[in-house]
């Protein structure tokens, strides 16, 4: 009975663990260029049961692990906003911006202007071109990014283009090995980042976070069923225990 207890704890610890990934996926079902995490469990076995009226397979106690989370590097569904300063990437690539004091990734193209013409984040963080930094003039005009993510402007009454730099695109060969700092950030952890030249940017647009927010709500439902009913069956058990020892208590010595 003890190996039922500690078997059906096991799995309520992976539950609650589960429940909190499900929660912030859920939480960021509207945080553009969100990626999804999603939980990854294994089968743990240790064989306590030795004696010998326990034989074959009834030997083996099997636990419930939490292995830890995998990301879902899908691309999310792309938004027209019709701002020519939102940018989404159409492809496996992420923007390099310049944050925390260092260089980091995200997929999250909502842009700006700062108050010095430079190219920012919506949490004021510089976007990077090939060059550095991306620096308007105050007299510039008709923005325009091309596909490979170079940036040209009218400045003032000129009839030519001007260009302002080139959208900085990074790609990895393994995405989820990228490290989650918050703010929509990614550090790039053990991974290498690489110049992307497959992908495209789409200017006025916004990548969508690709959560499926259904398919959540779905799974927090089944985790909750699962909890109430493993914590059913360990009071049934518990039952059994308690029930046991009353009535070994009126074995005559």
């Amino acid at each position: 009975m003890q190996n039922a207890l500690l078997i059906g704890l096991s799995r309520q610890m992976t539950l609650e663990r589960q429940m909190d990934v499900i929660a912030n996926n859920v939480a960021n079902a509207n945080t553009n260029g969100f990626k999804a995490d999603h939980s990854l469990f294994e089968e743990y076995l240790n064989s306590n049961a030795r004696e010998d009226n326990f034989v074959g397979s009834d030997r083996r106690v099997s636990y419930v692990q939490d292995r830890g989370t995998f990301r879902d590097v899908g691309q999310g569904p792309m938004e027209p906003t019709n701002n020519p300063l939102d940018m989404a990437i159409d492809g496996n690539a992420f923007f390099a911006v310049q944050a925390n004091g260092g260089e980091r990734y995200t997929r999250d193209g909502k842009f700006s202007l700062n108050s010095t013409g430079q190219l920012v984040t919506s949490d004021g963080n510089l976007v990077l071109g090939t060059g550095g930094p991306i620096t308007f003039q105050p007299t510039d005009h008709d923005i325009n990014v091309a596909p490979d993510g170079t940036v040209t402007v009218l400045e003032g009454t000129a009839k030519t283009d001007s260009i302002r730099g080139k959208i900085r695109m990074a790609s990895f060969d393994d995405p989820a090995r990228l490290t989650k700092l918050g703010a929509n950030l990614y550090d790039v952890g053990s991974a290498t980042p690489q110049a992307d030249a497959r992908s495209n940017v789409r200017q006025g647009y916004i990548e969508k976070s690709n959560v499926n927010s259904v398919g959540e709500m779905s799974r927090m439902v089944e985790v909750m069923r699962s909890y109430t009913s493993i914590a059913s069956l360990l009071q049934q058990q518990s039952d059994m225990h308690k029930s046991a020892i009353e009535k070994l208590a009126d074995v005559p010595a």
